[in-house]
């Protein structure tokens, strides 16, 4: 079999990593077409032997992006297409459909309630959706939360296929020798308890509840946030006016690949809990990935860990309000004192062998239906 996945962009964001992830598992022939933004997660495909195609595209209405993906797909023979993120799908779906592969698959990763991708949700937005998604074979959710979505948005339900976002456990493994190597490359002081919060930084993932509860927390606390994004200004000053901005370390975007010490797993090993005030989610990555690094979790959203058993992730805890209830919740989390930093119940059921296993299933269906 040999596979087309295309996706919006490949900058450093949930869904562009969680795509390399998948193609290090497939045993499939993939290679990549981005819309946009050819960015760390193109060079690190690259890296994998993963040919990446820039198409070019200038806006959601470049039109002339429609016939040269066309002849893309074309001239690839490919038995399937896959399709990541809302402007890909769209044009994605219509593209392979135009191009005569009829075995076209798409992940939904980050379909919230009241937004998509961080997008306030439109009529017309989801009009869009819809008529594209009957192009496809079938659409997979990455959670039974946004399976349920879904099917409110009015996607029949056999066309549903779910599938989770998976975690390579190997990567977040503890190492304490490497968590003292990046608290120190990271200046922060022996004995410092370090809050994590890892995602964009965007008005819809609340961070500045977290600056707010460090200002109510003591000296010795400080935060990490692990992402780039629009909001970091804004975050800053944030910290600033609470006088906090000395305890606030901005690592920028990171990779979960890369140098060990500078990368995503090094990073989450320096912490000492992971907070994630974000109060909608598709899935919860960051969340399931603190969870293999045995770290203890603070939540608003995560369906990954709702969509368990409550003993599958014992380490996690939702917290409901705001920077008060999360500080009260980190105060009680500090004094229970360090757990051994082993991979959670919940880790392990989203491992990403067993999500790549349950893509093939959903590839082999599409494949045989034409």
């Amino acid at each position: 079999m040999k596979a087309l996945h295309i996706i919006t962009g490949l900058g450093v964001g949930g869904a562009e990593q969680q795509l390399r992830l998948l193609l290090r598992h497939l045993p499939v022939e993939c290679d990549v077409v981005t819309l946009t933004n050819p960015g760390a997660v193109a060079d690190g495909l690259t890296e994998d032997g993963v040919r990446v195609i820039h198409l070019g595209m200038t806006g959601n209405r470049d039109l002339g992006a429609l016939p040269r993906l066309v002849k893309v797909i074309r001239a690839g023979r490919y038995d399937l297409v896959h399709t990541h993120l809302y402007r890909a799908c769209v044009y994605g779906r219509l593209a392979a459909r135009l191009a005569g592969v009829k075995a076209v698959v798409a992940t939904e990763h980050s379909l919230g309630d009241s937004q998509m991708e961080g997008r306030r949700l439109s009529p017309g937005v989801r009009a869009l959706y819809l008529a594209s998604e009957r192009l496809g074979r079938s659409t997979v959710a990455v959670s039974p939360t946004v399976a349920e979505r879904l099917r409110r948005w009015g996607v029949p339900g056999p066309r549903i296929e779910i599938v989770p976002n998976g975690v390579d456990l190997a990567r977040f493994h503890f190492d304490p020798v490497l968590r003292e190597r990046t608290r120190r490359r990271l200046g922060l002081p022996e004995g410092a308890y370090v809050i994590g919060g890892v995602g964009r930084l965007a008005a819809g993932k609340r961070f500045d509840v977290l600056i707010r509860a460090l200002a109510e927390l003591p000296g010795d606390c400080w935060l990490l946030l692990v992402g780039g994004g629009t909001e970091e200004s804004v975050l800053r000053r944030a910290a600033h006016d609470a006088g906090v901005a000395d305890r606030v370390l901005f690592t920028g975007e990171r990779p979960t690949g890369g140098l060990p010490g500078a990368d995503l797993p090094s990073l989450i090993g320096a912490m000492d809990v992971l907070a994630s005030p974000s109060p909608e989610e598709s899935f919860g990555l960051a969340v399931v990935e603190a969870l293999a690094a045995g770290l203890p979790v603070l939540y608003v959203s995560c369906p990954a860990v709702e969509d368990l058993p409550p003993e599958a992730a014992r380490g996690a805890v939702r917290v409901r309000g705001g920077a008060d209830s999360f500080a009260r919740a980190l105060t009680g989390v500090r004094a229970e004192g360090p757990a051994p930093r082993s991979a959670a119940e919940a880790a392990h059921h989203y491992c990403i062998t067993r999500s790549a296993a349950q893509l093939m299933d959903v590839y082999a269906a599409a494949v045989s239906r034409t």
